[in-house]
């Protein structure tokens, strides 16, 4: 959906088409990354019809669109879950978290407990595959150690950090495993 952004509240934001209004509903960090109003603008939308509305989500990216489709597909997640969970955490840091079994961050979401973010792994753990710049366990497996896996659109730490495991000849599986250990210790030091 093209269009000039009319208007924007804290869910939402409107997008003038053609001098018709749409509202549709954004994450907060898309809402942040939104041109000024009265500009024009551009966002990849999701069309959900409810017994009661008809509802808009939109995104920054095709990646979002296409993971948050993904997420509807599992029991318990709806577009509202959906846009909770692309609130908290990038595609990447998502799909890594899903890509490592990484239930405790995906419950951290507004809205997704724990039971709901176990049931996302185990659904979409093998659909997903692995972060958008890193390649699944079997692709790595198949690197020789010289070969670059820098990624060309950047990428996360965490996926940096994988790579640099890897290319000390960790195996895939373990670096992952070893880097979630590491987020985690962050994590609950940060707490503390």
């Amino acid at each position: 959906m093209s269009g000039i952004l009319s208007d924007s509240t804290e869910d939402a934001a409107v997008v003038d088409v053609s001098g018709v209004g749409y509202r549709v509903l954004v994450s907060p960090g898309t809402l942040d990354k939104l041109p000024a109003v009265g500009t024009p603008g551009k966002l990849y939308t999701y069309f959900c019809v409810r017994e009661d509305a008809l509802l808009l989500y939109g995104f920054l990216t095709k990646e979002e669109l296409g993971l948050f489709k993904q997420l509807i597909t599992v029991s318990g997640i709806g577009p509202k879950a959906g846009l909770s969970l692309l609130s908290v955490m990038s595609v990447d840091d998502l799909r890594f978290a899903i890509f490592s079994a990484d239930a405790r961050a995906i419950a951290k979401a507004p809205g997704v407990g724990k039971k709901t973010a176990e049931r996302l792994v185990l659904e979409l753990k093998d659909k997903i595959g692995a972060p958008g710049v890193l390649p699944d366990a079997e692709t790595y497996e198949g690197q020789e150690a010289g070969m670059d896996l820098t990624p060309s659109g950047g990428g996360s730490a965490r996926d940096e950090a994988v790579r640099a495991l890897i290319a000390l000849g960790y195996p895939a599986q373990d670096a992952v495993r070893a880097v979630r250990t590491a987020a985690d210790k962050c994590m609950e030091e940060a707490d503390t």
